[in-house]
């Protein structure tokens, strides 16, 4: 509607000087409603996909793969929400400011070595498991099962 009224009114014309930066920054600004549900649907999305990866940490064999994979993705998805509210590269300043610098740094680092320390226990756990199992001449070394 504001697109239709500039082209009436005839400030059309008075445009044509911009620059190619300045028609993209306009062609890609989101509306205060657009921003709050973008905010609103990626929050919600990072919470669930957090709740999801903690409760299927229990889950035999897969379940810190995936507590690895929702749990991240849900973070992440949780924190770049706020970018619809005030844009990516405003948050991106206020990450860095002083008085934030040191929970930004701290969350960079947590988030890559929850996962190292993650797929380090699969690892473990996975050798752990193989070097348990019975031979297959029967010798009675390994894990026996009882029928």
């Amino acid at each position: 509607m504001d697109k239709l009224k500039t082209v009436l009114s005839g400030e059309e014309r008075g445009r044509e000087d911009r620059t190619v930066l300045e028609t993209v920054n306009e062609a890609t600004t989101l509306g205060w409603g657009t921003r709050v549900k973008g905010f609103i649907g990626c929050f919600v999305v990072g919470v669930g996909c957090t709740i999801l990866g903690v409760g299927v940490l229990f889950l035999p064999r897969i379940g810190l793969t995936l507590f690895i994979v929702f749990y991240t993705f849900g973070n992440v998805c949780a924190l770049s929400s706020t970018m619809f509210l005030m844009g990516p590269v405003k948050q991106l300043k206020r990450m860095c400011d002083k008085t934030r610098a040191l929970a930004t740094t701290i969350m960079i680092v947590s988030t890559p070595k929850c996962i190292f320390i993650l797929t380090d226990i699969i690892t473990v756990h996975s050798y752990l498991v193989h070097a348990q199992l019975p031979t297959e001449q029967g010798s009675g070394e390994g894990y026996k099962q009882e029928r």
